[in-house]
C-alpha cells in the first residue's frame, strides 16, 4: 500500500499517509529504542485506505531499520 497507493484489501486508491509529528511528546505510534523518550523515538508512519479503513504501519527510514536491529535484533526469541 505504501509503494503502490492501492489497498491490498479492497483495491481502493484513496490511500492517505499519516505522518508522525516529531515536535509533540509521545505523538503517534512510535517505537522507542532507549529509556529516554525523546532520544530514541522512531516514528511509525500509517497508511490508511479511505475506502475500507484498512491500515498499515511502516518504518520508512533505512537508518532507523538499522537502529531497530541494533536494539531488538538480538533479543532472545526474536525471529530472523
Amino acid at each position: 500500500m505504501k509503494n503502490t497507493r492501492i489497498c491490498p484489501k479492497c483495491g481502493g486508491s484513496r490511500v492517505v499517509r499519516i505522518p508522525d509529528h516529531p515536535g509533540r511528546y509521545a505523538s503517534g505510534n512510535n517505537i522507542y529504542t532507549t529509556r529516554f523518550t525523546l532520544l530514541g523515538k522512531i516514528p511509525v508512519i500509517r497508511y490508511v485506505c479511505c475506502d475500507c479503513g484498512y491500515a498499515e504501519d511502516w518504518v520508512e527510514s533505512p537508518a532507523e531499520w538499522v537502529q531497530l536491529w541494533q536494539t531488538y535484533g538480538d533479543m532472545p526469541g526474536a525471529e530472523r
